[in-house]
């Protein structure tokens, strides 16, 4: 019984740490010449993105996916490992 209690406590720490560890990465290409910071939730918290200008990169935005990110031209849904494109301001998803 003790043993028990011992793996379901150990399993359960486990399984916190990986949640508070979640992130959703991104590859990027940003065509427009503009550095953009967009809010973006994930899980019910809220938290912010940046995208370079003028670049190809890789962002991480922190929380579990699905994170929604909220845009001037709409919400786009990323869950990771997407490859997307900014153009005009707007994500379009590759």
């Amino acid at each position: 019984m003790k043993n028990l209690v011992q793996i379901s406590l150990a399993l359960g720490i486990l399984l916190t740490s990986a949640l508070a560890f979640a992130a959703v990465t991104v590859r990027y290409y940003n065509t427009d010449s503009t550095n953009y910071t967009w809010d973006a939730t994930c899980s019910g918290s809220s938290t912010k993105v940046s995208f370079s200008s003028s670049t190809t990169s890789s962002t991480t935005i922190q929380g579990s996916g699905p994170c929604i990110v909220h845009t001037p031209n709409g919400d786009v849904s990323l869950s990771g490992g997407e490859k997307i494109k900014i153009k005009d301001a707007k994500i379009i998803i590759e």
